[in-house]
């Protein structure tokens, strides 16, 4: 598929069903990008199809299915809006860094493919602000799906998921405790740990098991 030159072919795009919940068309909003105009628009829609597959199928499936509907809060954005962000300091990295991660269609230095999204589950978030503690939710993430990186934020209890080809697996949280909860290396990292959500409070009406 050629980038989109018109809103026809930017409406086919955006119709392209990614998994059974998910299309192209969700990936595609920015705040940052509406405001001042920029179009963010894949240069490569081919390789954000592929990696917007994954992250839905492997990722946010699994997750919409255990806990109820997923907001899509930001996800695919197009180097010319990374670039602004980051030169206007609205919380984006360099490109070069966001490369397979916000940026889905450009490969890393490495030659890795993938995608992220920053979602907010309104369960979760409900259960956060019942007292509930986000480690539980991370802890069943790295016990169940095939992750790359997450890392939560404050606001209605968002967090990045990321999908790659060679995953990482690290977690790092703003929400206190804050800092790095686990990555590859550290001792906490291999195993099973679902005594951190296996008895934790109901969430959409099914356990964290």
């Amino acid at each position: 598929m050629k980038k989109p030159a018109s809103v026809k072919s930017l409406e086919n795009l955006g119709r392209v069903r990614l998994s059974p919940n998910f299309y192209m068309r969700d990936f595609l909003h920015s705040e940052v990008a509406d405001f001042y105009g920029i179009p963010n628009i894949p240069d490569d829609p081919d390789l954000a199809i592929d990696v917007g597959v994954q992250l839905c199928r492997e990722l946010l499936e699994p997750l919409e299915a255990q806990f109820g509907r997923i907001a899509i809060r930001s996800a695919y954005r197009s180097c010319e809006v990374n670039d602004f962000c980051n030169r206007k300091k609205l919380n984006c990295a360099k490109n070069e860094s966001n490369y397979a991660c916000h940026i889905w269609d450009r490969l890393d230095k490495d030659g890795n493919k993938g995608a992220t999204a920053c979602i907010a589950i309104p369960s979760f978030a409900d259960y956060l602000e019942m007292g509930g503690d986000w480690r539980e939710l991370a802890w069943y993430i790295h016990d169940t799906l095939p992750y790359a990186a997450l890392y939560f934020f404050p606001n209605l209890g968002a967090f990045n998921i990321s999908w790659s080809s060679n995953p990482e697996q690290s977690i790092s949280s703003y929400i206190p405790p804050k800092g790095n909860l686990t990555k590859q290396g550290m001792s906490n990292h291999a195993g099973n740990h679902s005594e951190y959500y296996s008895e934790s409070v109901f969430i959409n009406s099914r356990k964290l098991s």
